[in-house]
């Protein structure tokens, strides 16, 4: 059985281990490390892989969810390799964005119960800090439970034509921990999606601003990715320090009180006020002087 639980696969890790640090010197990042009886428990659960590419030309990274036999359900092994590689893309100073991915046509199913079982309990969770890049869910094929979560984890969601996401965690008799469902589509919209567990098909992922495009061809076509690309390069047309400025700050305002975003973002600000890319821009266009 997997489903329920992948967006969660960071918080499992902990029980206390994983604390969220406050945004400090400009960065969201988390301070992690999961007990050794926790990762003996996860490592228990072998299976799948989290694949991660990072192109250094465009500074777009690829996220893999890979467990095609399981419709890429999160093994225990999974959990904590996904730990790895969220590491790795924070500190990737290079990095504009990051797209994240199912294998063979599906997005992701959520986590292997009995990975999910052996660890987990009510107390457990602590939602993992936001990326300083740009996040986009490619969500071909089915998001369900714990991936469907994983894809409001993400800032933007792009779905093809036959893509399905479904928050089924009524079934499970859970709920999501993640929390950021209502912020995107709304307290009305999100209880209709959580107590139906209904299937959101593309119309109904536009119409309730779950979705922001729909991509004009099918799971598994192989030209999903090129088109996410795509539609990503004009949010990431600026040097990498400036886009991972950019969602700092925006960040900062979603996650905050009002005066410590405030001062975080005056913070980000001197980061990059007379930074290489500000004296380039101008040089170029002397009136903004």
């Amino acid at each position: 059985m997997s489903v329920c639980g992948a967006a969660r696969c960071r918080w499992i890790l902990t029980r206390g281990a994983v604390s969220l640090r406050v945004l400090q010197q400009n960065r969201a990042v988390c301070t992690t490390g999961a007990p050794e009886s926790i990762r003996e428990k996860l490592q228990a659960f072998p299976g799948g892989s989290i694949d991660l590419q990072k192109r250094q030309e465009s500074g777009i990274a690829v996220l893999t969810v890979n467990n095609p036999a399981r419709m890429n359900a999160f093994s225990g092994c999974m959990m904590l390799e996904l730990e790895q590689r969220v590491h790795e893309l924070e500190s990737w100073t290079e990095g504009k964005a990051v797209i994240v991915k199912g294998a063979a046509g599906n997005f992701c199913s959520g986590s292997d119960l009995n990975a999910v079982r052996a660890i987990a309990n009510p107390q457990d969770g602590m939602r993992m800090c936001r990326l300083p890049l740009i996040s986009v869910a490619l969500v071909e094929g089915r998001a369900l439970g714990g991936g469907a979560e994983l894809t409001t984890a993400c800032d933007f969601r792009l779905m093809t034509s036959d893509g399905v996401i479904q928050f089924v965690h009524k079934h499970m008799g859970l709920v999501p921990g993640w929390g950021g469902l209502v912020g995107i589509v709304g307290s009305q919209n999100a209880l209709k999606l959580l107590s139906g567990a209904v299937k959101v098909d593309p119309d109904c992922g536009r119409q309730m601003g779950l979705v922001d495009e729909v991509l004009l061809c099918s799971s598994g076509e192989g030209e999903t990715l090129t088109h996410t690309e795509q539609w990503l390069r004009p949010f990431i047309k600026a040097p990498a320090p400036v886009i991972q400025a950019l969602k700092k700050v925006v960040v900062s305002g979603r996650e905050l009180p009002l005066e410590q975003a405030l001062k975080t973002e005056r913070n980000v600000f001197g980061t990059v006020w007379g930074g290489p890319a500000n004296l380039k821009a101008l040089a170029l266009k002397p009136k903004h002087k």
